[in-house]
């Protein structure tokens, strides 16, 4: 096929109209998308996809909207999506495009902390209400199974007898699932549409994909993306994160690969000296995070960063929690 001249001006004239395409996999797209109070349809219709929920959930508040401003430091942002619905069910929403070691781990330490954080000083249990995480993976944490929305809850280990429906994990895993047939969109159900979205967004127009998949909920999310490419601003900081999350994960491996070859070089006891000695740093880090009402940075993203800036962390942290005592 010859493309003509007139062609390709043409399609650079959309691209300009519409600007460049958005991945919304890019935690800081995916948060405008499902953690934005201005489209919470958005965010109950996936909800209601994730959990087939009956009767459906009705409502829900984002507990953590973006507050750019409180942010001066990119990488430092939380990008989980934090909802409460109509009956004081808790969500945790979060996108991983990468696969740290400590996940399944940290998954459980947020979840736990979204339950007990729902009770203040002499509240009764009774008010406790369930706290759901849904984690959107583009990695396959889970080799051994082939469905691509798992679901988790404490059960009896000798009969399915459930325990308790308080605490419950949704893992999707987008690799799992092949959007390439294209004909068949309209006949998928809610989930199927949601995760091709997820997994064609930034192939296909936002307009384009919006008809594909029909629902008008999608059009409103595909518009949040036209949005990000249209402003030049939160083009800026989508841009910026994702180069924050391709140089995350070649550091992952490059950390990985450099403490092996230091290990067979260098001996153990030196690696074992300064892992106590990072290992305290970070723990401390964690803790005034946590103390500070903010998410703590995971143990990979701490050995990431640059030494100095860790060292400087912490009496940062510091500094503001006595601020905040004064």
């Amino acid at each position: 096929m010859v493309v003509s001249f007139a062609d390709r001006r043409a399609a650079s004239k959309e691209t300009e109209m519409t600007g460049p395409r958005i991945d919304p996999k890019v935690d800081f797209a995916f948060k405008r998308i499902f953690g934005n109070p201005e489209h919470t349809r958005i965010t109950i219709h996936f909800l209601n996809a994730v959990m087939n929920a009956d009767p459906p959930i009705m409502s829900v508040t984002i507990l953590n909207p973006d507050r750019e401003k409180d942010f001066p430091n990119e990488k430092q942002i939380v990008l989980d999506v934090l909802a409460v619905d109509e009956k004081g069910g808790r969500f945790n929403i979060e996108m991983q495009t990468t696969l740290p070691g400590d996940l399944v781990k940290r998954l459980t330490y947020y979840n736990c902390l979204n339950y007990v954080q729902q009770l203040q000083e002499g509240d009764a249990y009774v008010k406790l209400r369930p706290a759901i995480s849904i984690c959107v993976l583009d990695r396959i944490l889970f080799k051994s199974a082939s469905e691509y929305h798992l679901s988790f809850r404490l059960v009896c280990d000798q009969r399915r007898l459930v325990f308790t429906d308080d605490l419950v994990f949704h893992m999707l895993e987008l690799p799992k699932y092949d959007p390439s047939w294209d004909d068949g969109v309209p006949a998928m159900g809610s989930l199927e549409k949601w995760i091709y979205f997820l997994r064609r967004g930034d192939q296909l127009e936002p307009r384009e994909l919006a008809a594909r998949l029909g629902d008008p909920t999608f059009l409103e999310a595909a518009g949040v993306l036209e949005m990000i490419s249209q402003s030049p601003e939160d083009r800026q900081r989508y841009e910026a994160r994702q180069k924050f999350l391709r140089d995350y994960e070649g550091g992952l491996v490059a950390a990985r690969e450099e403490g092996r070859e230091e290990g067979r070089e260098e001996g153990r006891e030196e690696g074992r000296e300064e892992g106590r000695e990072e290992g305290l740093l970070a723990g401390k880090i964690q803790m005034l995070q946590q103390l500070l009402g903010e998410r703590p940075s995971s143990l990979d993203e701490l050995v990431l960063l640059d030494p100095e800036l860790r060292k400087a962390l912490l009496p940062e942290l510091q500094s503001r929690l006595r601020a905040r005592h004064q």
